[in-house]
């Protein structure tokens, strides 16, 4: 111990008080030296595992949060594509479906307009039998009255009286010999 006190105590004379910022102090230095080393022993001891514990553990949480924000990223990633594809997907139901109403819309007007082409067909058909009916009566009174006529005039002119069934008979077939020539 007497030579720590030795370093201890500062040198007398000049030398004490003409102290520089370069003059060198060996008993400051060697206890600075000291002091250092016990307090990098003490720290390298306790403070040391721990600051690393701490680092590592630091780390590993770092790492943790890294693999999780890029596995949420990847899951991002897998929803977005689904979320496309799901979008894609609907996009080509709902064109089969406007492709689909669009079919049945062309024939559905197909079928009405083969339904009313075959409604004025049959509306024509009928008219033409109608017409044809009334074509043949009018024919048939045509005949009446011209049988009518010419017995009126026949028998003016035999001024006798025929038979009128007769001669309608005779009428009658005069005029279909007259068609068929």
């Amino acid at each position: 111990m007497p030579v720590l006190l030795l370093l201890l105590q500062e040198p007398a004379g000049e030398a004490a008080q003409e102290f520089t910022p370069f003059s060198i102090n060996t008993g400051m230095m060697f206890w600075t030296l000291v002091i250092f080393g016990l307090l990098v022993a003490v720290l390298w001891r306790f403070g040391w595992p721990t600051l690393l514990r701490m680092v590592e553990e630091r780390e590993a949480r770092i790492a943790k949060q890294l693999a999780s924000a890029e596995q949420a990223n990847a899951e991002a990633a897998r929803l977005l594509e689904e979320h496309r594809q799901a979008l894609a997907q609907a996009r080509a139901e709902a064109q089969d479906i406007l492709a689909g109403a669009k079919a049945v819309s062309q024939k559905e007007r197909e079928q009405l307009l083969a339904k009313t082409r075959e409604e004025q067909e049959q509306l024509l058909e009928r008219a033409r039998r109608d017409i044809e009916g009334e074509k043949e009566k009018a024919i048939l009174a045509l005949r009446r009255e011209a049988v009518d006529l010419s017995i009126a005039a026949a028998s003016k002119l035999v001024e006798s009286n025929l038979d009128s069934d007769a001669n309608r008979r005779l009428v009658l077939d005069y005029l279909t010999t007259l068609e068929r020539h």
